[in-house]
């Protein structure tokens, strides 16, 4: 029996969105009926993809507004610059689709507040695809926390470090997405890498919730003296003042008393990591040592690799994943979400990544921004839920579950 798909069209189609689908065409739950960009060059690349792999082409519309008209599509997948995706989510509800947003910060408290105002007024859900939270030793640590190996959950960390110097100007000019953020905006402008996979270890907006963050930037001098290392001196920005830190470091208070230090670290030389780190009564995981340290183990205090837990505390769902061979980028983390964005499309349920999480997670950026202009003051934090993180009911029954462990064939 074929299985059924979810009938998907694609909005932006810049590197991002071209890799999301050509991730999308090898998810058999899949099918794109559309594409979009106000730049067509994309296009043929996009065809030419479809034709190598037997698979009908998509239409392509420059216009985003005929894509959304189109009766036959069920979800959006939304991969443009990032100041566009909460306007271009709230547009994809109000014309019935599921709306999948590629990750970004937002660019206001005001929009996110809309976005959720919209999903509550039309019932269209409305899904953050925030890769990271279907890592397989993200799900592996969740996994851990929910059979209560790291006993009570104190403080976390997490973030995003990546030598992005080189990539940032890429083309210049004109200034790319990224570029032109870190040009112009002083904050965590990538918060929910780090955020999204510790968010559900903390059981935020579902018995638990945010209430006050502190952030701190350093000086910024990283992207200006590779500048001046590797371009020529008459370079555009070679003595530009960048206003984003080099290094922004930002805690946050949760309503139970845990906190959690986010790390943005992306013009300065370093390997990549996310900075994960776990700290309970009874354990604590790193993922820089890749490894965890049990209370009481016989090794003494030292790191044991967390491969060596993997057979006991493996999430079930990466577990089948690897049973049929990991694909998709990142490691195959994008597989797995727009996987399970499909399943809530197919089955018309939630999605397990939903509005109050994506309005929480990207107005970090902004908080961020607030919190640094103001010298590092507290800053409270917005109930996008209106007091219903304490008590709430809808939780999502499905293997891709980020609030339960669910195990399904």
């Amino acid at each position: 029996m074929e299985k059924q798909k979810a009938k998907i069209g694609v909005i932006g189609t810049g590197p991002r969105g071209c890799g999301l689908i050509q991730t999308m065409m090898r998810v058999e739950e899949i099918e794109i009926k559309a594409v979009c960009d106000r730049d067509s060059g994309a296009f043929e690349v996009i065809f030419g993809a479809f034709d190598s792999a037997g698979l009908k082409r998509p239409e392509a519309y420059t216009d985003y507004n005929e894509l959304l008209g189109r009766q036959d599509i069920e979800g959006v997948v939304i991969a443009t610059h990032w100041i566009t995706h909460i306007p271009l989510a709230i547009a994809a509800m109000k014309a019935g689709k599921y709306a999948g947003v590629e990750v970004g910060p937002a660019a206001s408290i005001e929009e996110c507040w809309q976005l959720v105002r919209t999903y509550e007024e039309t019932g269209v859900p409305c899904m953050l695809l925030e890769n990271c939270c279907y890592g397989k030793y993200e799900m592996m640590v969740l996994n851990m926390i929910k059979k209560g190996l790291f006993g009570e959950v104190v403080h976390c960390e997490c973030g995003y470090g990546h030598d992005l110097r080189e990539h940032l100007l890429e083309g210049y000019p004109p200034p790319s997405n990224r570029l032109y953020n870190n040009m112009h905006r002083n904050g965590d402008l990538y918060p929910t890498h780090g955020v999204g996979p510790i968010a559900k270890m903390l059981n935020i907006n579902r018995g638990n919730r945010f209430v006050s963050l502190v952030s701190m930037a350093s000086k910024a001098v990283g992207l200006r003296d590779w500048i001046k290392k590797n371009r020529e001196p008459g370079h555009g920005f070679a003595n530009y003042d960048f206003t984003s830190g080099d290094v922004v470091q930002t805690l946050i208070k949760c309503a139970h008393g845990e906190t959690v230090l986010v790390t943005r670290n992306i013009s300065l030389p370093r390997p990549y990591s996310r900075f994960n780190v776990v700290q309970g009564t009874n354990a604590i995981y790193m993922e820089d040592k890749k490894g965890i340290y049990i209370d009481g183990s016989i090794k003494g205090e030292v790191w044991e690799p967390i491969d060596d837990y993997y057979e006991e505390y493996g999430h079930p769902l990466w577990k089948e994943f690897e049973s049929r061979g990991v694909k998709g980028g990142h490691g195959g983390m994008d597989h797995l979400v727009l996987e399970a964005f499909a399943d809530s499309i197919i089955n018309k349920t939630n999605t397990p990544i939903d509005v109050y999480d994506m309005a929480a997670w990207m107005a970090i950026s902004v908080l961020s921004e607030q919190s640094v202009n103001m010298g590092s003051s507290p800053v409270a934090f917005p109930d996008f839920t209106n007091g219903r993180w304490i008590n709430r009911e809808d939780k999502i029954d499905s293997r891709y579950s980020l609030d339960e462990i669910i195990c399904k064939e």
